[in-house]
């Protein structure tokens, strides 16, 4: 039998592979419920000390449907379906028989937490932000969810699921939640889904920080494109197709099959918001196609759409540090054939991006340095990036041309200026 003292050298992982029988016995010789699987996304933890298993744990999908949860979060139906992948439910917790540590249980659900999110996103590559639990108080007082800190929300009213249809079981049950995040209610309640959910290519901007929608916004600007298509037949209207792509770019997706597929989980309050067409017959928002998208971004002056986006996005927010930053997009090629490589300018705290240029092959991301920069307003301002532009000509750029200042990396490629910061005494920084 385990003591106190032995609690310190408390271990909470994710079983392996080979011990994956031996947990779903135990589960099934000892926990009330037993056990025959975890169904969707899921992940089995044991708790050991000193080698020795004494608890076990089981994490899968969250619960359909929770009143006292979903008022507490505050989100929609339509974003509840979408986002309940980023809640994980804590189906199955065992404290193994002859395990008698006082304040053990309340401990491991304190460590597992902590790892929790990040097991996920290693596993299906999306973060955790809500874990959830539901407990049976016939049976159990909750007390190791209070005690590590689980905030307790309400009480079902005795309904159940099972194969897909629910039933009243007559026996209602606490729900316990733990924000993995102080951010939880705000992230999953918000318009656009928040850049800390995706679990893919990080996006540029966060939408719901940006006005897209509202008068002088992204909608609205986007009218000032001319629709080279003839008016007849028109189903999508251009500015809403434009939007839609605009914000799917900014959201990771750089090809159209993914900008189609971003647009396709939009909720029918952001189909409106940005001006899709609306289908009589089906009554409800209908996000364009693959084809439509295509179309429609090929159609365009793709200069003056560039101006225009990137007009938008430098009004959102005005501050005094430039990142430049050179990308190659996934998924992306040219009529080459060969990937598509961008040269960025970003502002610093939103990560929003003021202009970019794409690099051709044939040359590099210094050769586009200066005509990236050369529309903006610099005055004033300081410009960072990395040692690939640490150059005496761009330096001097920045400083005579631009009244800018620089922050540039120092490394191997630059040997001879490494050397001399290295060398460099704190006196020589005295003022």
């Amino acid at each position: 039998m385990l003591g106190q003292r032995e609690l310190q050298s408390l271990i909470v992982r994710p079983i392996q592979p080979q011990e994956g029988s031996r947990w779903n016995e135990l589960m099934v010789a000892h926990h009330y419920l037993g056990f025959r699987q975890l169904v969707g996304e899921s992940m089995k933890y044991v708790a050991e000390i000193d080698g020795q298993w004494v608890a076990l744990l089981g994490w899968g999908t969250a619960a359909f449907k929770c009143k006292a949860r979903d008022e507490w979060i505050g989100w929609s139906k339509e974003q509840q379906w979408g986002r309940l992948v980023y809640l994980a439910n804590n189906l199955r917790f065992l404290i193994l028989p002859n395990v008698r540590i006082p304040n053990l249980a309340s401990k491991v659900l304190s460590v597992n937490v902590k790892r929790l999110s990040e097991d996920w996103r290693r596993v299906y590559g999306h973060p955790i932000v809500l874990a959830e639990t539901f407990v049976d108080h016939s049976r159990f007082a909750g007390t190791c969810y209070r005690a590590a800190g689980w905030l307790c929300l309400g009480q079902t009213r005795g309904y159940g699921r099972h194969a897909g249809q629910y039933y009243h079981h007559g026996v209602p049950k606490t729900y316990y939640g733990y924000p993995l995040h102080p951010k939880v209610r705000q992230w999953l309640s918000a318009g656009f889904l928040v850049p800390e959910l995706h679990g893919g290519e990080r996006p540029m901007v966060n939408l719901n920080a940006v006005n897209v929608a509202q008068p002088g916004g992204l909608v609205e600007r986007l009218g000032q494109l001319k629709d080279p298509r003839k008016r007849r037949g028109i189903r999508h209207k251009i500015t809403s197709t434009l939007a839609v792509a605009t914000c799917a770019m900014l959201s990771g997706a750089f090809n159209y099959l993914a900008i189609a597929e971003w647009a396709k989980d939009l909720p029918q309050d952001l189909l409106a918001r940005l001006g899709c067409r609306y289908h009589p017959r089906k009554r409800q928002y209908i996000a364009p196609s693959e084809p439509t998208l295509r179309r429609h971004l090929q159609g365009v002056d793709t200069d003056e759409f560039d101006g225009i986006v990137n007009e938008w996005l430098k009004e959102q927010a005005d501050h005094d540090a430039i990142a430049v930053d050179g990308k190659t997009l996934r998924g992306a090629r040219g009529k080459d054939g060969k990937r598509v490589h961008l040269l960025a300018a970003l502002q610093h705290k939103e990560g929003i991006v003021i202009a970019q240029r794409s690099v051709d092959g044939k040359t590099n991301e210094i050769t586009e340095f200066q005509a990236l920069l050369d529309p903006l307003d610099l005055e004033g301002k300081v410009v960072t990036a990395d040692a690939l532009h640490t150059q005496v000509e761009h330096a001097r750029y920045l400083v005579e041309d631009k009244g800018a200042d620089y922050f540039f990396t120092v490394k191997g490629n630059q040997g001879t200026l490494k050397k001399a910061i290295e060398d460099l005494d704190e006196e020589d920084f005295s003022p």
